[in-house]
C-alpha cells in the first residue's frame, strides 16, 4: 500500500539509520544503495529534511542524516508527508456519499482496516526495522 516514492523514503531513512552517529551520507550514495534515482532521492531527502526527519549539510563531508533516534521515527512519520495516508477518508468503492452516517456495503470494513494501517505505521519505528534486518534493497 506505500507507494514506490514512499518505498524510496523508507529505505532511504533506514540506510541513514545505519550510519554512525554524526555521520552523513551523500543522497548519490543513497540512491545507489537503495536503487532509486538520485536526483530524484535529492529532492526527497529535502523534503524529509524540511519535515524535520533528517539533517542536511553541505560541503566536504557533508550529506544527509537522521535528526532524530530511529527509535523517534515512526514509518507514518516519513510516509505521510510525501503519501498523505491519514487523508484516506474516501469511499473504497468510490461513492460520493459514503459516511458513517450513509455507508457503503464495506464501510465500516474499509474503516477498520485502515485505522488498523494507520496504526501500524504509527507503532513501527524505524529502530524495529534495523532490529529486525530489514534489508534497504531486496535482492530478487
Amino acid at each position: 500500500m506505500i507507494t514506490k516514492t514512499g518505498l524510496h523514503a523508507v529505505r532511504a531513512m533506514v540506510a541513514l539509520a545505519r550510519l554512525p552517529d554524526g555521520a552523513y551520507a551523500g543522497a548519490a550514495g543513497i540512491a545507489k544503495e537503495i536503487g532509486a534515482p538520485p536526483n530524484y532521492l535529492s529532492k526527497l531527502l529535502q523534503n524529509l529534511a524540511h519535515e524535520g526527519l533528517v539533517r542536511s549539510q553541505k560541503g566536504l563531508g557533508g550529506g544527509f542524516r537522521l535528526a532524530r533516534d530511529p527509535r523517534a521515527i515512526s514509518l507514518l512519520d516519513v510516509v505521510e508527508p510525501i503519501e498523505r495516508v491519514s487523508r484516506w477518508s474516501g469511499c473504497v468503492l468510490g461513492h460520493q456519499d459514503c459516511s458513517d452516517e450513509i455507508p457503503c456495503a464495506i464501510h465500516q470494513r474499509w474503516k477498520q482496516v485502515r485505522t488498523a494501517y494507520l496504526r501500524m505505521l504509527a507503532q513501527t519505528t524505524l529502530a524495529d526495522l534495523l532490529a529486525k534486518g530489514e534489508p534497504v534493497l531486496d535482492v530478487v
